[in-house]
């Protein structure tokens, strides 16, 4: 079977993002399953930090129908313009549907959701100007703009997978246009490049969510290929057959990295039993592939 697809399976720690809040509380994103709750980070989220750290927006245009939108026309389209390649749905003038070339799942937490408030208030701000104004904070609260709020918190390890389709990368067939060889290695290579070196920001909190294991690599399989079988309990990753098995199959070049910091508790383990390099090492060989492929 001829490799069609770049998957990855990735394990980071990361804090969560947020949904809908209640006032001046916000809670973290979360989904639930086995009867627990699971803190996450979502994938437009993810995607989103991505695109933008590959420099997949560094080209992007905007156009207003109504809603904001991704600008596209016969002269800006996904043969020569990056910021496309993530996919678009265009209703100006004629509408234009193009679907991405990459998906992402939402990265969830390993372990079920522990509540961790934290609690904030802008209290150096507000007595600045209640010096300036002679005012009290204590009794003139609502005047000094005093304004005291509070968030869940969570940064976890969470795990998340990504696939790149190899044949839809730099081609719009809204327009009948394709990006050289050249150039789709180059996106395909900025996308695994931010995977190696993400970092995410959320209510001030910067994380290094660098992968900590990352399993995968070409595919004939344009799928999660290993979304199913990397598990971690107590900070260990789980060898089973089933994640040795898929390593191991005819069905594409597949590799483990994992990076040597101590993470998992059964890292010698994981070295021995995966054969895992460094991920340093593991992207460093995925890329050579990928220009290979569109050599």
């Amino acid at each position: 079977m001829s490799n069609q697809a770049v998957t990855l399976t990735v394990v980071a720690n990361m804090t969560s993002n947020y949904s809908d809040g209640l006032g001046n509380a916000a809670s973290v994103q979360k989904v639930y399953k086995n009867q627990k709750e699971y803190a996450m980070r979502s994938r437009e989220s993810l995607k989103n930090a991505i695109c933008v750290q590959a420099g997949l927006y560094d080209d992007l245009e905007t156009s207003l129908d109504k809603v904001m939108q991704k600008k596209v026309n016969e002269e800006l389209n996904a043969a020569n313009c990056r910021a496309l390649e993530g996919g678009y749905m265009s209703t100006e003038g004629l509408t234009y549907v193009r679907n991405s070339s990459f998906y992402l799942t939402d990265a969830i937490a390993v372990d079920s959701f522990i509540n961790e408030l934290r609690f904030h208030n802008n209290l150096y701000l507000a007595s600045t100007h209640a010096k300036k104004n002679n005012l009290s904070v204590q009794n003139n609260a609502g005047d000094t703009g005093l304004m005291p709020y509070q968030y869940e918190y969570d940064k976890s390890m969470k795990v998340y997978s990504l696939t790149i389709d190899l044949e839809k990368v730099g081609v719009d067939e809204n327009f009948h246009t394709e990006a050289d060889n050249a150039e789709k290695a180059a996106r395909v290579n900025a996308i695994l490049n931010a995977v190696e070196n993400l970092s995410l920001v959320v209510k001030g909190n910067l994380d290094n969510a660098e992968p900590l294991f990352v399993i995968g690599g070409m595919s004939a399989r344009k799928t999660h290929y290993f979304e199913n079988v990397v598990k971690v309990k107590g900070n260990s990753l789980v060898l089973e057959e089933g994640i040795k098995d898929k390593l191991n199959s005819n069905k594409g070049n597949f590799k483990a990295g994992v990076l040597k910091c101590g993470a998992f508790t059964n890292e010698a383990e994981i070295v021995r039993e995966l054969h895992a390099e460094s991920t340093e090492t593991f992207f460093e060989e995925l890329r050579k592939e990928v220009t290979e492929y569109y050599a």
